[in-house]
């Protein structure tokens, strides 16, 4: 049922597959348009029960950040009440995700984790064998005999697929159960529509036993269409023509689901909402004078429907008091909030679906689809600004809602994340990854139109490096790049694929498709060409993150005059500036010295790109740098003109002080292996060689102080942004004050630089390139 690159190329028609994906969300499976053939699959058939089972329904309910899961609760009786924990075990949990609706379960958890429930404990000491229908029918003390208190109050996660063919059963008389599909859509009705990407206003449809149907409106409300909208990654609902779209309804006759929807408008996905009163239809034609359900849903920013070949905008992030961080792909990564200037994190304590919407929601996205705790894309820097956050829902900001200000026994070790739900772009159908081991690597290839039909090719590696590999991850939603590679020739993809259809590649890193980055267009340039020089990737699902600590470099600077006698080490290293070649060795160096100490708060190691075999030895520190070029030490004029250049330094990466329960991995002793562990940090003390810089010809005044790790982003990471540190400097001709040091937003360094004036170039050989396109049509005429 899912849709592959390889199904592609059994079926050229990739605009349908384009199509398609506009009805994909993250929760249900893909769904089809109308008028597209689904796969053949086993049907779903209702389970045939003895007549003596009691009659119960399930849901999810209590503290959940995914909408599978949370606390099982039973509707017996009239009544909600929760199951024990006491023998419960994943065979048991699997029978209530099935009887949900859901393909199958993944994992369990006692002890009251989704919070305490209320109510009558219907089921205690439950056991099942994993086949049963229904929860009722395995082996307990019996329904509401029990010695348990709502602590024990089991919880369930099951998978995201839903049971193909489900269908939905309502054995009670009232409303007070959720809703259970199998799958929920937009469907696009208008022309007008029905061509752009993504979709944003059709007929909604429900998917039940097997088949779409439509949605009377007569009980439709706003607030359902907000959820719906939500799901589909988009942050509000709109007004639409109605007229239109009943002219449509009287020529077309509708296939109306049985039910009604009542949500409240603050649920992340409509499986929260309550069923509404069972609809009363004639024939299955009417629904009382109301119509079909249409919805037309408000796209953030980054998300604005256009054509689907001119779809070229870049994702620039909405300038808010709230950020992502660290998150593989758009839309999802550890929460921060900007306080007094300064960024910092949110604590995972009462973290829930609800408040991580309303942070989806006021970045652009749709609701969200996880609300993650325990550092799970990362830990922050800096302080936890929030703690214990309660929303509504309907806030316009997490900075709205309350929350404690006190965040004691908060560190980052629990900072919180969202994954949200983004509107289906289908750009994943424009890119993939050929001849690689595994699905997470090998060359990469491109979807273009070519004399009017689609044909893939692949990408030239002149200039391909981590940033655009980055993007090539993101967009076929691999996680982070792991390699950028410029030789494909062990990866033998299709020999049809090999010319080089892309060329001039150059990525700022915030792109959602490689087609948004800059490139030479149709006038395609690469001397090595494709085939086995074509551009290449490997993926990862973590990534590491180096953060410098600010506050170590603020506390530890100092000023040092150093006979040039004692420097002539760092003088071989070239650590002094260019006039040191013409002092005495009686005179002295003025330096600027510090200490750095740099953090992995990642999730994966931070590892060397150079192999071990290649490591350089120095003398002047007695063991072997990995990497050459490490970090960047500057000292900047206001304005950002560089006045003193510190040494280039390269590193031995070290774990020289780790976080409670972590152990050391990397040493540079007795060339050892070399990097930096999730956790650990490497210090380079004040004291050492080449950790300064010479500023001996500086004049007194005020300046910028700049250090950048990684500045030619040899390693790949999660979030480079973090990889800047700057203070403001004052320096009287005797003193040196460093203040106001922080991370990020560093003054533009050289490889920003290049990269700028490539972008500049590029884009003025565009603007030739068009005008002489134009000169030559006009000469045709």
């Amino acid at each position: 049922m899912w849709c592959t690159p390889q199904c592609h190329r059994r079926n050229p028609r990739t605009y349908s597959k384009l199509c398609r994906a506009q009805y994909e969300h993250l929760g249900y499976p893909h769904g089809y348009p109308q008028g597209y053939p689904e796969p053949e699959q086993e049907q779903y058939s209702a389970p045939e029960l003895p007549p003596d089972t009691p009659r119960i329904q399930l849901r999810l309910a209590g503290d959940k950040r995914k909408h599978n899961e949370g606390r099982v609760e039973v509707f017996y009786d009239g009544e909600w009440g929760t199951v024990c924990d006491d023998d419960f075990s994943i065979h048991s949990a699997q029978v209530v995700c099935r009887e949900l609706g859901y393909l199958e379960a993944v994992s369990w958890f006692p002890s009251s984790k989704y919070g305490k429930g209320e109510g009558r404990i219907w089921f205690d000491n439950v056991q099942c064998n994993g086949k049963e229908k229904t929860l009722a029918l395995c082996t307990s003390n019996g329904i509401g005999v029990s010695d348990c208190k709502h602590t024990e109050d089991v919880g369930v996660v099951c998978s995201d697929k839903r049971i193909p063919g489900f269908k939905f059963i309502n054995s009670m008389a009232n409303n007070v159960l959720n809703i259970q599909v199998e799958d929920v859509r937009i469907r696009a009705i208008l022309s007008s529509y029905r061509k752009r990407v993504p979709v944003t206003e059709g007929y909604v449809e429900v998917k039940d036993g097997g088949k779409w149907k439509q949605i009377c409106d007569v009980e439709w409300t706003k607030h359902n269409s907000r959820v719906i909208c939500g799901m589909f990654g988009f942050p509000g609902e709109r007004k639409y023509n109605a007229r239109v779209y009943k002219m449509f309804a009287r020529r077309r006759k509708p296939s109306y689901w049985d039910y009604s929807v009542n949500c409240t408008g603050n649920e992340a996905h409509v499986s929260s909402c309550k069923l509404g009163h069972a609809m009363a239809a004639k024939a299955n034609s009417t629904c009382g004078g109301g119509t079909p359900v249409v919805v037309s849903c408000v796209p953030g920013r980054a998300f604005s429907p256009t054509s689907m070949t001119g779809f070229r905008k870049a994702f620039k992030q909405e300038q808010t008091l709230v950020r992502l961080r660290g998150g593989a792909i758009v839309g999802e990564g550890r929460v921060e909030v900007l306080k007094n200037g300064e960024w910092g994190t949110i604590c995972d304590d009462n973290w829930s679906l609800l408040s991580a919407t309303v942070v989806c929601r006021e970045l652009g996205f749709g609701s969200a689809k996880e609300a993650l705790s325990g550092g799970r894309l990362g830990q922050g820097m800096g302080p936890v600004h929030m703690n214990e956050i309660e929303c509504s829902g309907f806030e316009k900001s997490i900075t709205e809602c309350f929350f404690n200000k006190e965040s004691l026994g908060c560190s980052h070790e629990e900072d919180a994340a969202v994954r949200c739900n983004v509107p289906a772009m289908g750009f994943q159908e424009r890119l993939r990854l050929s001849g690689g081991r595994n699905p997470n690597e090998g060359r990469v290839e491109v979807l273009v139109e070519r004399n009017g039909s689609q044909a893939w090719g692949t990408v030239c590696s002149d200039g391909w490096g981590t940033i655009e590999a980055m993007v090539v991850c993101r967009q076929l939603d691999l996680g982070f790049a792991s390699n950028a590679f410029q030789e494909t020739w062990y990866w033998p993809g299709e020999v049809s694929a090999d010319p080089v259809v892309m060329s001039g590649v150059r990525c700022s890193g915030t792109e959602m498709s490689l087609s948004q980055c800059l490139h030479h267009g149709a006038h395609l340039t690469c001397p090595k060409g494709g085939g086995r020089n074509a551009a290449g990737v490997s993926c990862s699902e973590t990534a590491p993150d180096l953060v410098l600590n600010p506050q170590i470099v603020e506390q530890t600077t100092y000023m040092e005059d150093r006979p040039m006698f004692m420097l002539q080490c760092a003088y071989e290293e070239n650590c002094l500036s260019t006039t040191s070649s013409e002092t005495p060795a009686n005179s002295y160096r003025r330096l600027l010295r510090f200490s750095s100490q740099i953090h992995n708060n990642g999730q994966s190691d931070f590892r060397p790109k150079a192999e071990r075999h290649s490591w350089v030895w120095h003398d002047c520190h007695s063991h072997y740098h990995s990497m050459e070029v490490f970090t960047h030490y500057d000292l900047l004029s206001l304005n950002g003109t560089k006045v003193a250049e510190g040494h280039k330094a390269s590193f031995c990466l070290e774990d020289t002080d780790c976080e409670e329960g972590i152990e050391k991995r990397y040493e540079c002793a007795n060339f050892g292996e070399q990097g930096i562990t999730v956790g650990c940090w490497d210090t380079y003390r004040h004291d050492i060689d080449c950790q300064w810089i010479d500023i001996t010809d500086i004049k007194p005044g005020d300046y910028i102080f700049q250090v950048v790790i990684n500045p030619n982003y040899e390693v790949p990471e999660s979030d480079y942004s973090n990889n800047f540190m700057k203070c403001r400097c004052r320096y009287d001709g005797h003193r040196i004050w460093m203040y106001s040091c922080h991370n990020g937003k560093a003054m533009v360094h050289q490889p920003l630089v290049e990269r700028q004036f490539y972008i500049i170039h590029a884009v003025l050989l565009r603007c030739s390139t068009t005008l002489l396109d134009l000169k030559d049509n006009s000469t045709r005429k």
